[in-house]
């Protein structure tokens, strides 16, 4: 797992099982207003990550892939918060984004917003971005690059990176 600055860190994942508990963990430090935006290509294991993340978060409900739904909203017991699982996969521009009323939920306190092929609708996105980039390195192996640009996703990358390296 290198360490590549206090801003970004890289994690191999050996398989889709694994994907799912690295976000398991990014999800249980996720408190509200935080959005995750995840990139990469079919396959990657995006919808996987995202999965992950709202079993830690606590979701009641199935997460599934919300390609045609475009927007999947999920709820928790402890609270009145909202997971939200999005897709733009479909979105082919940035008025479409905002059409979906993103604006609104991207960084809502009350809420946790994952997206996935978020590098289509980038420009929507608030500063306070944790940005993940899936790539493929063989059948089961995945590279995460998780990048954050502001002070909130920074504490909470370092949080993961001890979560996930114990330092």
């Amino acid at each position: 797992m290198p360490i590549l600055s206090p801003d970004a860190l890289e994690f191999i994942s050996r398989n889709p099982e694994q994907t799912r508990r690295v976000g398991a963990r990014l999800g249980t430090l996720l408190t509200g207003g935080e959005v995750i935006a995840l990139e990469g290509n079919l396959g990657t294991g995006k919808t996987v990550l995202a999965q992950g993340i709202g079993i830690g978060w606590g979701v009641t409900t199935q997460l599934l892939s919300p390609t045609f739904i475009l927007i999947r909203r999920h709820t928790r017991h402890q609270d009145k918060n909202y997971f939200y699982h999005i897709d733009l996969y479909r979105v082919a521009t940035l008025q479409e984004a905002l059409d979906l009323g993103l604006e609104e939920l991207l960084g809502n306190p009350g809420a946790v917003c994952v997206v996935e092929w978020a590098d289509r609708a980038a420009d929507l996105f608030p500063a306070e971005t944790l940005w993940v980039v899936l790539r493929t390195l063989d059948e089961q192996r995945r590279s995460l690059t998780f990048r954050t640009y502001g002070d909130r996703t920074r504490v909470l990358l370092e949080k993961l990176r001890k979560e996930l390296a114990g330092y």
